[in-house]
C-alpha cells in the first residue's frame, strides 16, 4: 500500500512543484476523476485489490486535505 504514493509522481509536471494552498483533486493528471474511478474499479479485481484501496485512500486523503486547506473537496 505504501507504494501507491508514487501516484503523486505527477507532482512534478506542476509549477511550481509545491503549492501549500493548491488542491491536488481534479489538478493533477493521476488525481483526476478518470483515474480515480479507475483506482475504484481495481477495488473490485482480485489481484490489483490492495493497490486499489491503497490509491482509494490516497485519493480521499487529498480530498479531505483540499477541504481543510482551502474549504472544497476538489477543483474543478
Amino acid at each position: 500500500m505504501m507504494a501507491t504514493m508514487l501516484v503523486d509522481i505527477d507532482h512534478l509536471l506542476a509549477v511550481p512543484i509545491y503549492d501549500a494552498i493548491r488542491c491536488g483533486i481534479g489538478f493533477h493528471p493521476l488525481h483526476g476523476f478518470i483515474p480515480i474511478a479507475l483506482y475504484m474499479a481495481f477495488c473490485f479485481i482480485p489481484k490489483l485489490r490492495i493497490i486499489g484501496i491503497g490509491l482509494v485512500i490516497h485519493m480521499a486523503l487529498d480530498s479531505f486535505d483540499c477541504q481543510l486547506t482551502n474549504g472544497v473537496w476538489f477543483i474543478s
